[in-house]
C-alpha cells in the first residue's frame, strides 16, 4: 500500500513537471514587425513573437544579421544566454525586450530584442531564427537608425540688381535630410544643393538661393516622417547712405560686411560648446570658415577681455554712473514712457581697436528693473557719433552692432544692408562682444547660456571704437562690466 501511494506520488510530481514545461507545439510562426526606427543613441526594440502564443523559455532564440549565423546579435539556448560567439559589438547591449505594453514576455512567445545605445552602424536587416525539437522558423526586421543634425546656419550676402544670396547650412544628419526653400508665397528653386559626408558618418547639406533684397526667405531641413527644423530671414530694403554720409566717414571707413552669419534654431538655441564634427572634404569654403567660428570656445575669447570704458561722459539724454548707462528722463518708479533707441543716447567707448582680439561683456538689466529691451551693442569707426535722432547708423557708414526693440521681441536685428532679422528665444541678461580686427569678425554671445546669438564679418580700416546705446524710455539700466585679470 505505501509503494503503491509513493509511486502515484511521483506519477503526479513528472505531470506536473511536464506542465510546467509547456512544451512548444509541432509548428509555429515566427511573426515580426518591420521596419523599425529609432534616433542614434537611444533603445529600440525589434518585435518577434511565436504564433499561436506559447512558451518560448525552452527553446533556442537567435538574433543575427546577414551571414553572421554563427555570430549572432543574442543567442539563448537550453534556458540561459549563451555569449562566448556573440558579436563583440553588441556585448552588453542586447536582452529580451517586449513587443509591446500587453507582452506576456518569453513565457508567451514574445522573443523580442532589446537594443541599447544605437549607433549608425547598427541600421540594416536582423533575423530572428527560432526553433525546437519540433519546429523552426525565421523572420527579419529591418532597423533605420537616424539622427537628428544641428540647428540651420542661415548666411546672406548683398549681390547686385537688388538680390541677396541666402544660403542655409546644417551638419550632423542621417541619412541625408530633404532641405527645402520658400518664402511667403511659394516654394523656391535653390541654385544649388549639396551633400557631404562627415569623418562620422552623419551627413551634412549645404544649399543657397537668390533672393530679392525684401523678402523673408525660409530653409526647412528634416527626415521623412520626423519634424523638419526651420529657420528664416527677413531682409528689408534699407537706404543706401548719401554722399555726404559716406564723404564724413571716409577718415574711419570700413568696408561693408562681405559675410553675415545668423545662428538660428528652430527648436532651440545652438551651443557653441557642442563641436562639430569636422568636415571631409569637398565642403565650400563659407561652410568651412562657419565651422571655425562655431568650434570656439567662450573661455578662450576671455583671455583677451579688456576693460572698456567711455570716451565721453557727458551726455544730456544720458545718466552715467559707475559705467552704468541709463535713461536721464526715464521715471525710476517704473512708470517709464515709449522705448525707442536713436543716436541721441549712442555713446563711444574706449580703448581705440586697430589690431588683435578683444572682449568684453555688457550687462542688459537686473533683479529690479528686469531685463532689458532696447539697446545697441557693437564697434563703430566714427570719432563723433551725430547728436541727431534720424539719423541711420549702419555697416555702411561706420557702425556695427547688434540691436533690440521693445516693438520686435521677437527678434534682434544687425546694422546691416540689407537689414536681417534673428530670432530671439531668450533675451540674453549679459552680452558678450568679441571683435577679432585681424580676421574682421564682430561676434555676440549670450554669456549665461553660453551661446552664439550672431556673428558678422567686415574689412576693417583705421581705429574703431566700443559702442554703446541704452536707448530712451527704458528703466533697465545697460552696465559695462569689469573683471580685474584677464579669464583663464
Amino acid at each position: 500500500m505505501g509503494c503503491l501511494m509513493m509511486r502515484s506520488s511521483l506519477m503526479a510530481a513528472v505531470f506536473i513537471s511536464v506542465c510546467a514545461a509547456a512544451p512548444v507545439s509541432e509548428s509555429f510562426v515566427v511573426m515580426v514587425t518591420s521596419p523599425v526606427s529609432v534616433q542614434r543613441g537611444h533603445v529600440t526594440t525589434l518585435p518577434c513573437w511565436l504564433n499561436p502564443s506559447q512558451s518560448a523559455e525552452g527553446v533556442e532564440v537567435r538574433w543575427y544579421r546577414g551571414d553572421g549565423f554563427q555570430s549572432p546579435v543574442m543567442l539563448y539556448r537550453a534556458k540561459k544566454f549563451e555569449n562566448a560567439s556573440q558579436e563583440a559589438s553588441y556585448a552588453g547591449r542586447v536582452s529580451f525586450g517586449s513587443k509591446d505594453t500587453a507582452s506576456g514576455g518569453l513565457t508567451a512567445g514574445d522573443v523580442s530584442l532589446k537594443l541599447v545605445d544605437v549607433t549608425l552602424k547598427d541600421a540594416g536587416d536582423y533575423t530572428c531564427y527560432v526553433s525546437s525539437d519540433q519546429a523552426h522558423d525565421s523572420a527579419s526586421v529591418r532597423l533605420d537608425v537616424t539622427e537628428t543634425g544641428t540647428p540651420l546656419l542661415l548666411s546672406a550676402v548683398s549681390g547686385e540688381d537688388n538680390l541677396v544670396n541666402v544660403s542655409c547650412e546644417s551638419g550632423g544628419w542621417y541619412p541625408a535630410p530633404t532641405l527645402r526653400w520658400s518664402d511667403q508665397k511659394q516654394v523656391l528653386t535653390p541654385k544649388s544643393l549639396k551633400y557631404s559626408k562627415e569623418s562620422s558618418g552623419l551627413q551634412s547639406v549645404h544649399s543657397w538661393v537668390l533672393v530679392s533684397s525684401s523678402s523673408v526667405v525660409s530653409c526647412s531641413v528634416g527626415l521623412s516622417g520626423e519634424e523638419a527644423k526651420e529657420a528664416s530671414m527677413r531682409l528689408d530694403n534699407a537706404p543706401q547712405p548719401s554722399k555726404q554720409e559716406s564723404g564724413s566717414s571716409a577718415a574711419g571707413w570700413v568696408a561693408f560686411a562681405l559675410l553675415l552669419i545668423v545662428m538660428l534654431a528652430g527648436l532651440g538655441v545652438l551651443y557653441f560648446k557642442k563641436k562639430r564634427e569636422k568636415k571631409t572634404e569637398g565642403d565650400e569654403v563659407d561652410a568651412g570658415e562657419t565651422q571655425k567660428l562655431l568650434s570656439k570656445d567662450l573661455s578662450t575669447f576671455k583671455k583677451h577681455y579688456v576693460n572698456v570704458t567711455l570716451v565721453e561722459t557727458e551726455n544730456p539724454h544720458l545718466k552715467i554712473k559707475d559705467l552704468k548707462l541709463r535713461d536721464a528722463k526715464v521715471d525710476q518708479s517704473g512708470a517709464s514712457g515709449r522705448q525707442k533707441v536713436t543716436c541721441l543716447t549712442a555713446i563711444r567707448g574706449k580703448p581705440e581697436m586697430s589690431s588683435g582680439q578683444h572682449y568684453w561683456e555688457v550687462s542688459l538689466g537686473n533683479i529690479t528693473a528686469g531685463i532689458k529691451q532696447s539697446w545697441w551693442l557693437g564697434v563703430t569707426s566714427a570719432t563723433a557719433i551725430p547728436q541727431e535722432s534720424d539719423f541711420s547708423p549702419t555697416a555702411s557708414n561706420g557702425y556695427w552692432f547688434l540691436s533690440s526693440s521693445s516693438d520686435s521681441a521677437d527678434s534682434f536685428q544687425f546694422s546691416t544692408e540689407p537689414q536681417v532679422s534673428l530670432p530671439v528665444y531668450s533675451r540674453p541678461q549679459t552680452v558678450g562682444v568679441y571683435l577679432n580686427y585681424n580676421s574682421g569678425e564682430l561676434s555676440f554671445y549670450n554669456v549665461e547660456q553660453e551661446s552664439l546669438i550672431g556673428s558678422l564679418t567686415a574689412k576693417f580700416r583705421g581705429e574703431v571704437f566700443p559702442f554703446f546705446n541704452p536707448g530712451e524710455g527704458d528703466r533697465a539700466p545697460m552696465e559695462i562690466l569689469h573683471h580685474s585679470t584677464k579669464q583663464d
